[in-house]
């Protein structure tokens, strides 16, 4: 996954867990693509302190990605989700019976997946 989509994930599921500090400034780089230089002007700090504590912010947010693995799970749902709109597409046009007990296969991993 790309670097900044991975980073507005991991801050989409996680982000509230982050000190208003850090929240404003990950938002700066991460959600507005300010650069470290305007940042650093902005709130005062370095521009080096800014870019140590966007490492330290990513490095918390994977830490609890690790530990809940929400951004994963979401991405395995949503693939779940594409694959289940392709077959009912496909019963649509062929009416086969086995489209269905897939269909149903696949609700079933999303509500395990729900469950862990």
């Amino acid at each position: 996954m790309e670097k900044i989509a991975r980073q507005g994930l991991l801050y989409d599921f996680y982000g509230a867990l982050l000190t208003e500090h850090q929240r404003n400034i990950y938002e700066d780089v991460v959600l507005y693509d300010l650069s470290l230089s305007e940042i650093a002007q902005e709130q005062g700090i370095s521009r080096q302190g800014v870019h140590d504590l966007v490492k330290r912010c990513d490095k918390i947010l994977e830490g609890y990605e690790e530990k809940l693995h929400l951004v994963e799970k979401f991405e395995k749902t949503k693939g779940l989700a594409r694959e289940i709109r392709n077959l009912t597409a496909q019963f649509a046009d062929t009416k086969d019976m086995s489209l269905i007990h897939r269909i149903e296969e696949i609700s079933g991993e999303i509500i395990e997946l729900e469950a862990h």
